[in-house]
């Protein structure tokens, strides 16, 4: 894994169906999308930023050719679809994992690279070429997405490329848990196999209130699980942020009272977060 700029080392997100009996670890970073955390290391200290990431309400209709949106509502714009086991190699290849989150050039090229990996029978690109932005804010796919290494630029170059939310059939748990962790995408399960009639260029619109997906263009609605209390995670830019923003953390730390009070932290947050099981 490549190394990130000012990184902070907390325990990853664990879903309430399994017991923490052991807790790994993933660097959280700081990135333009979501500016919630800029650590700065100033006299054995570290300073959060109180800045945290909104998206604005905005009210769409079904066009189309609809210019993506997004709330804490709603999501509304063409759709991308894939199949099952998409790795998270074919998500960001890991020649591009040396770029970094925090800068905003990289942040950029990290979208510009987003699902460059999928093999050739995907004949319409995800991201065309000298773009750094998809046309495609909500991705649709079958079983086990985000299979693979563990890597925290899979989510996040999903949502440099744009990506609001990702519908799939299940998730790999750790590519769930990144997502939620660093508050890029919205990673929602759907209760039946969507993939299977929706087609990449589909005018769709998910409603989180509801755990609905209308499909515009075919007139189908399909039900979601709901996202539950990793929505407020997501909505906030991440775990670090929301911790912050509920009061499980001051927003300044000595840095070896940090390291011991990370297990601490994301027990707390653990028990407070039932968060929907993906297999």
């Amino acid at each position: 894994m490549a190394s990130l700029t000012n990184p902070t080392t907390l325990s990853t997100l664990t879903h309430h169906h399994h017991q923490p009996s052991s807790i790994s670890t993933f660097t959280l970073f700081n990135s333009p999308k979501h500016p919630s955390f800029t650590p700065l290391i100033t006299h054995s200290t570290i300073t959060t930023n109180p800045t945290v990431f909104r998206r604005t309400p905005t009210i769409t209709s079904a066009t189309t050719n609809p210019s993506p949106s997004t709330s804490t509502a709603s999501f509304h714009g063409t759709c991308y679809v894939v199949r099952d086991n998409i790795d998270t190699d074919q998500i960001i290849p890991a020649e591009y994992l040396t770029l970094v989150p925090s800068k905003p050039d990289e942040y950029k090229k990290l979208g510009s690279y987003a699902l460059i990996g999928l093999p050739s029978s995907y004949e319409q690109r995800f991201v065309e070429p000298g773009e750094n932005n998809s046309k495609y804010s909500i991705i649709i796919a079958g079983d086990n997405f985000g299979c693979g290494s563990s890597r925290e630029h899979a989510p996040v170059a999903l949502g440099a490329a744009g990506v609001a939310a990702v519908v799939a059939e299940s998730y790999a748990r750790i590519f769930f848990r990144n997502s939620v962790a660093t508050g890029e995408v919205y990673p929602l399960e759907s209760e039946v196999r969507v993939c299977d009639e929706c087609r990449t260029g589909d005018v769709v619109t998910i409603e989180l209130e509801g755990s609905l997906l209308v499909n515009h263009t075919t007139g189908k609605q399909y039900r979601l699980k709901p996202i539950g209390d990793a929505g407020p995670v997501i909505e906030a830019g991440g775990i670090f942020a929301y911790a912050r923003k509920t009061g499980m953390i001051p927003g300044s730390l000595q840095v070896l009272v940090f390291c011991s009070f990370s297990a601490v932290l994301w027990t707390r947050i653990i028990s407070k977060l039932h968060i929907q099981a993906c297999r």
